[in-house]
């Protein structure tokens, strides 16, 4: 498959097919890493890191009241009959 480079301000951008980049593990505004091997320039996906954005999409999920249990809560045989 053929593209272009294009002018990017000081800089210069590919299109990169989105079929590329689902084969890849890539996704528009990821961050990626830029090589060049044996005149090839090769383009790898930076690894995400676990639970990444969880603590920022927890919070927009509060503001926006969707933080309900979906499930009832389970208790344990004999919480009853605890005292606190």
């Amino acid at each position: 498959m053929r593209s272009a480079l294009r002018k990017m301000g000081n800089s210069s951008g590919l299109i990169i097919p989105k079929p590329f980049l689902a084969e890849i593990g890539a996704d528009v505004g990821d961050d990626v890493e830029l090589t060049v091997e044996k005149g090839r320039l090769v383009v790898t996906p930076l690894k995400k890191r676990v639970r990444e954005g969880w603590s920022e999409d927890a919070r927009r999920i509060a503001e926006h009241g969707d933080d309900a249990l979906l499930w009832p809560e389970f208790g344990n045989e004999g919480d009853e009959k605890l005292t606190w």
